[in-house]
């Protein structure tokens, strides 16, 4: 196995933002919304196998990703994260749910709260918040903002 090195920024987003499972859509859930949620799914399905080619397929490369740390924004370009993440050994996943979806024309938001696993286990979670762009036809996520916290203990 190859050892995973990421840079601190890109392993905080990486630790954010892992496989969406597709179960862990809305029930509210519409066609529309669906669509939307799409590259969201394609986008942390990739990233759990950190094939950069899937992840940049879903997104607009020089849009930005804001990681709020500590009180404090941690900011990198879409295309800047995915030239980071590189193979480990570490297995991740993100699980949202309940995400809540606004489409107006061609721009569309999600909300989403997560907990994020590493190698199965809780090891933080927050909100997620992607902001989405149709682009001839086909939606891309445009910017990505998370929090961090501790899990609660259950």
């Amino acid at each position: 196995m190859r050892r995973i090195r990421l840079h601190p920024a890109v392993l905080s987003l990486t630790l954010l933002a892992a496989p969406v499972l597709a179960a862990a859509t809305s029930s509210t859930s519409t066609s529309g919304d669906a669509a939307v949620l799409a590259p969201v799914h394609a986008f942390f399905a990739a990233m759990s196998r950190y094939d950069q080619a899937g992840m940049r397929a879903q997104v607009l490369p020089a849009g930005m990703a804001t990681l709020m740390r500590h009180g404090k924004p941690v900011q990198l370009a879409l295309g800047e994260f995915v030239d980071h993440v590189k193979p480990g050994k570490a297995r991740i996943e993100e699980r949202i749910r309940d995400p809540r979806v606004s489409v107006d024309d061609d721009i569309a938001v999600v909300w989403a709260p997560y907990v994020f696993l590493l190698d199965g286990k809780p090891h933080h979670c927050g909100t997620d918040v992607f902001n989405l762009a149709r682009v001839d036809g086909r939606w891309l996520i445009a910017g990505i903002a998370d929090n961090s916290r501790d899990c609660p203990a259950r």
